[in-house]
């Protein structure tokens, strides 16, 4: 994730903001942690950005005062546009944090990635093949909005130009079916803002008692993790042939595995469920089923099949579903997969996950029990083979050495790419899960 850095006038640079990875081309500003005026030290963080995929920190590639936000809370910014200007003045830092100067190139802050091509490179490679159906120069409404003119008087905009206003705004727009031309922007620069459109909608909606009624219906933006999430299972759902089964077994023994190891103290320092074990299971059932951890490569139509497992979690977080997932989690320990399952799914609900965090996934596990629910159908992860979901644990009457007990048991369901994997080793891969979980010993036999 490089941090670009540009330089502005003699004392002053401008930092831009970084590319995000996975072929993001913009963020919008969730909160400065900065002002005007303010003084702020070398990877100090300045901002919170929102992308399709996670929210952000931005750490400061230099010391310095901060001399001008380019943007404001709620507003659109370009990969490549600058964010925010800070003048580094004598006995101020005046380099980026890997030690090099600023001037004429761009730096990269530790721990991120590759440069950034400058913006006017970006421009003439990609114009007008960005995530927005407007021109890419105009994403960045906020910082262009200084140098254009006011609407006229009452708001209305001239036919043939176009009104300024951030992505966010003219999605709501489009939702509400709402042409920007008749709405008057109070922003900088005359920039249409999110209370513009809705003093607009006050002003112009009908007069009926009943469509008066504010409970009538409610509307909301979508954007960032959840816009992501929404385009995903679209994606997943008209791209991939998606079937699935059923197996319901009794994991009385994983119950009390799971409460012998809460009482041994290597454990105490970790969180033990029974997703814990599960994914223990798909782990070690992968070994045998490869063909549950591959993807389909549209480019050349061959299957891509993996010897690592990046083990995916769905967490339900406060912008949304995401999926993070454990790296290399072929090589862990039921200790150490327990602390990476609890340390993800923590980030997840802050909504700390980072970039890395939510990419490079072969194959997810879905906790839908943790709402009471016994089962259902998941829709794969774009680009996944497989995602499993586990249902609520239940005491029921089962079957038990040839009598009637109460037992603890839960439903698996598991949703495949059928030009992946076909019924025959869905099936097989599910019942090896399955077993383990019946006699939670193979957790030790087959590590």
């Amino acid at each position: 994730m490089p941090a670009a850095v540009s330089s502005g006038a003699t004392g002053v640079r401008q930092f831009l903001l970084p590319d995000l990875g996975e072929g993001l081309t913009a963020a919008e500003i969730v909160a400065w942690h900065v002002a005007p005026g303010d003084v702020v030290e070398l990877n100090q963080i300045l901002v919170e950005v929102e992308t399709e995929k996670a929210v952000v920190e931005l750490p400061s590639p230099f010391a310095g005062r901060v001399v001008a936000l380019s943007a404001q809370p709620g507003g659109t910014v370009e990969v490549g546009a600058p964010i925010v200007s800070i003048e580094t003045g004598p006995g101020a830092a005046d380099t980026s944090a890997n030690g090099e100067a600023t001037s004429e190139k761009v730096s990269v802050l530790v721990g991120y990635g590759p440069s950034v091509p400058p913006p006017s490179r970006r421009r003439g490679r990609s114009a007008g093949r960005g995530r927005h159906d407007h021109p890419r120069q105009a994403a960045a409404a906020p910082a262009a909005a200084a140098a254009a003119p006011p609407p006229p008087a009452g708001g209305a905009h001239p036919s043939g130009s176009r009104p300024l206003a951030a992505p966010p705004v003219r999605f709501m727009a489009r939702q509400q079916g709402i042409d920007l031309h008749g709405v008057a922007g109070h922003g900088p620069g005359g920039i249409i803002t999110r209370e513009d459109l809705a003093a607009h909608v006050a002003t112009t909606a009908p007069t009926t008692a009943a469509r008066d009624d504010p409970d009538r219906e409610t509307r909301a933006p979508v954007h960032g993790v959840q816009k992501h999430m929404a385009e995903a299972m679209v994606r997943s759902a008209s791209t991939a042939p998606q079937a699935c089964v059923f197996l319901t077994v009794d994991v009385t023994a994983s119950s009390e595995l799971l409460e012998r190891l809460r009482a041994n103290r290597r454990f105490e320092s970790v969180k033990l469920t029974m997703l814990t074990l599960v994914a223990r299971a798909v782990v070690l059932a992968l070994r045998d089923h490869a063909s549950l951890n591959s993807s389909w490569d549209e480019a050349t139509s061959e299957i891509v099949t993996k010897r690592y497992v990046n083990l995916g979690i769905a967490v339900a977080g406060p912008r949304g579903l995401v999926v993070p997932n454990v790296k290399e989690a072929q090589d862990l320990t039921l200790v150490d997969l327990a602390a990476a399952l609890a340390a993800l799914t923590e980030q997840a609900r802050a909504a700390r996950s980072t970039p890395a965090d939510l990419s490079g996934g072969t194959v997810t596990i879905t906790n839908v029990g943790v709402f009471g629910v016994d089962a259902g159908v998941p829709l794969l992860n774009p680009g996944e083979a497989a995602i499993l979901a586990l249902g609520a644990v239940q005491r029921r009457p089962w079957e038990h050495e040839g009598d009637i007990a109460l037992r603890d048991v839960v439903t698996l369901s598991l949703a495949f790419d059928h030009r992946l994997v076909d019924g025959e080793g869905a099936a097989r891969f599910l019942a090896a899960v399955g077993e383990i979980l019946v006699d939670p010993t193979n957790l030790i036999a087959l590590a």
